[in-house]
């Protein structure tokens, strides 16, 4: 049934309704011009935009498929290649995949982990999943039949969080790229000290949050700049003793650099953060600066993406 009504959310593009909501979303001619593409598919921060298909059941709680697979650069808090399979074993250096685990545990919903692309390939096993979360994959991650599987569950109502180098991802794919709010990750500067400002404070994801709070990472510069997205939180550049430009030397983004945003995207939901470098960041035991805020922040994306609590307001 979940097969159908995914192969239901594709033959639904084209359809007069999905047609006119891409209709009333489509960027002027100046937009356009400045880099701000609608990637063929309804997206923005209107709930127009999102496929309703009754696929998900909130009900008994939520459950996640964390997705930490890497085909370039690894960050050091995903530790050693994962085994084959669902949930394979996992050692003390797996810290990010063992951090968001005990926050499940802390926080109440469920998380499945795998490296395993065969684990994405099929749309029917997506759609047991409220949530996937992408957390610093990198490269091509995907093959054609786990992309085909991907668009079919967003399509189908899913929920996507792209936590950090989830923008290192599958740059040649136009679509992915839109998933992420219509950005790709291009350098960083030092791994340093800064001040994140909650620029949104009505989102479920930040309203607990203070509006300026400590935190360590290495502040993603993005090329092209997200559009077309609800921001979130933003870095304070001014903050940055070492300063945002990068190895390709990006100069940042002046007094609006976003480190967290959301949208809906062709049927789905989508929570985006470029934090989460550190090694603790995903412990709910860390007392380190900033991470308790940074938890609250991924945390409310993950429930709100998941359908739990309301998405994007």
């Amino acid at each position: 049934m979940l097969v159908a009504l995914a192969a239901a959310a594709l033959a639904a593009v084209g359809t007069t309704t999905y047609g006119a909501a891409t209709a009333a979303s489509k960027p002027s001619t100046a937009a356009k011009q400045l880099g701000d593409p609608d990637y063929g598919v309804c997206r923005g921060t209107s709930a127009k935009c999102y496929h309703d298909w009754g696929n998900f059941d909130t009900s008994k709680g939520i459950k996640v498929l964390l997705y930490t697979r890497t085909a370039g650069p690894r960050h050091a808090n995903l530790g050693p290649a994962l085994g084959p399979g669902l949930d394979p074993t996992l050692s003390e250096a797996n810290a990010a995949q063992n951090g968001m685990i005990a926050l499940g545990k802390k926080y109440g919903f469920g998380v499945d982990w795998t490296e395993d692309i065969t684990q994405l390939a099929s749309p029917a096993n997506l759609f047991k999943y409220n949530a996937v979360v992408f957390l610093s994959t990198s490269r091509d991650t995907l093959d054609d039949a786990a992309q085909t599987s991907l668009r079919q569950y967003v399509r189908g109502g899913g929920g996507f969080v792209g936590i950090h180098n989830a923008f290192g991802t599958e740059y040649n794919w136009p679509w992915y790229e839109g998933l992420l709010g219509g950005a790709n990750f291009y350098d960083h500067g030092h791994d340093q000290a800064g001040v994140v400002r909650t620029t949104d404070r009505k989102d479920v994801s930040t309203r607990d949050l203070p509006k300026r709070w400590a935190f360590t990472d290495e502040w993603y510069n993005l090329v092209p700049y997200p559009s077309k997205v609800r921001f979130l939180a933003a870095v304070d550049e001014g903050t940055l003793a070492q300063g945002v430009t990068g190895n390709y030397h990006h100069p940042g983004h002046g007094s609006k650099h976003p480190v967290a945003w959301c949208q809906y995207y062709d049927g789905g939901r989508a929570f985006l953060t470029t934090l989460g470098h550190g090694q603790t960041d995903f412990d709910p035991a860390s007392t380190e600066t900033g991470v308790r805020e940074f938890q609250r922040l991924i945390v409310g994306g993950i429930k709100s993406t998941a359908g739990l609590e309301p998405f994007c307001r």
